[in-house]
């Protein structure tokens, strides 16, 4: 299967009082496309970090990233522009992610705006689509966020990362700030979306019971490294590192996981 993101010996390291904090340390890593990788490992593990870098949404001090082929660190403006349209990512807190001040319209046009670009059929029609896809109604393009839930808010956010047709979507733990029955609905829908649109996904999450449900491979990371990396059964089901064994043991068994069609 063809490689869409390839990143290698990737290294951030910050100037610290004390000298310097490396946070990410030769973190090397790739994504078929069509797939699904988990990256897991708790809070400060550096996974978000190796996630922007992949992105350059922050720049690595060392270390590279292809994207389909293309080096992403060495793109101009122009380049990381047209780049930045195949691939997007959807926040974990669907609160701070949308603008207060924004109709959901304005927000789910935004993109369209930003690349000076009109879709086929017209932005409006573009948007219902939207909406439909992330199974919310019309109505909701002339409301604020304020007015949503959570789980619908975050809906917003994953439509708006869809607007431009991407390849490669980051989800930055996107259920971790939703309650257990809405945050499963959310990751049924990207499971769903996945299918229809053909979209390749890097997932982060601390919880590897939602690894085990929506990832063909898992990497686990502990203090800026990465300490396993392979098949889903293989790493959840005879883990060889002992943070990847304490990792799975601290998580529970989530209903549904072993088999079902979806997560309940």
């Amino acid at each position: 299967m063809a490689l869409l993101v390839e990143a290698e010996g990737l290294v951030k390291e910050y100037p610290t009082d004390r000298g310097v904090a490396r946070v990410v340390d030769g973190v090397s890593l790739s994504i078929a496309k069509g797939e699904t990788l988990g990256l897991v490992g708790e809070s400060g593990s550096g996974k978000s970090t190796v996630a922007r870098m992949m992105l350059r949404l922050i720049e690595p001090t060392a270390g590279s990233v292809r994207f389909d082929g293309v080096d992403v660190l060495a793109a101009n403006a122009g380049a990381l522009r047209a780049m930045r349209r195949r691939m997007q990512i959807v926040f974990q807190d669907p609160y701070a992610a949308l603008n207060p001040r924004m109709r959901v319209a304005q927000i789910l046009a935004e993109p369209f705006a930003i690349h000076g670009e009109t879709p086929a059929g017209g932005v409006e029609a573009r948007l219902r689509e939207l909406l439909d896809a992330v199974g919310l109604e019309t109505a909701a393009l002339r409301r604020y966020p304020h007015e949503f839930s959570g789980g619908q808010r975050q809906r917003i956010n994953i439509a708006r990362a869809l607007a431009l047709r991407p390849e490669l979507l980051v989800l930055d733990e996107p259920v971790s700030a939703l309650d257990v029955s809405v945050g499963a609905q959310v990751v049924n829908l990207l499971k769903d979306l996945q299918g229809e649109y053909g979209l390749t996904y890097l997932f982060i999450s601390h919880s590897m019971p939602l690894v085990r449900y929506l990832c063909g491979r898992v990497a686990v990371m502990q203090k800026g490294r990465l300490v396993e990396l392979g098949d889903v059964g293989q790493v959840c089901g005879a883990p060889r590192d002992e943070y990847t064994q304490r990792l799975i043991a601290a998580t529970p068994t989530m209903p549904g996981e072993a088999g079902a069609g979806s997560l309940q």
